[in-house]
């Protein structure tokens, strides 16, 4: 299977027709066979501020503290489960045996 690579004049025509279409964008995905992880990532990157530089957006880090998790769960066999969908099916896992 072959991944359509679209520019993002043409993100920004699919995440105005989702605006309209009164679907929800998992929907809207579905309905035009269009991945839903890139679709989000594209949405969030056409709503940032236009002065905003690609080169300058893709060299900022960003971090979760999961302190919380990992305090909490130690007082229960619970243990914590993290999973992030990075799209086309990648997904990276993180879980904490109690």
């Amino acid at each position: 299977m072959t991944t359509k690579r679209r520019t993002a004049d043409q993100w920004q025509v699919l995440v105005d027709q989702q605006h309209h279409s009164g679907l929800s964008a998992r929907q809207f995905c579905q309905q035009q066979k269009v991945g839903y992880a890139s679709f989000c990532n594209w949405r969030k990157r056409l709503s940032e501020k236009p002065d905003e530089s690609d080169d300058s957006a893709s060299s900022e880090s960003s971090f979760l503290d999961l302190s919380s998790l990992i305090s909490d769960s130690r007082a229960s066999d619970s243990g914590w489960n993290i999973v992030l969908s990075l799209g086309n099916g990648v997904e990276l896992r993180l879980s904490q045996n109690g």
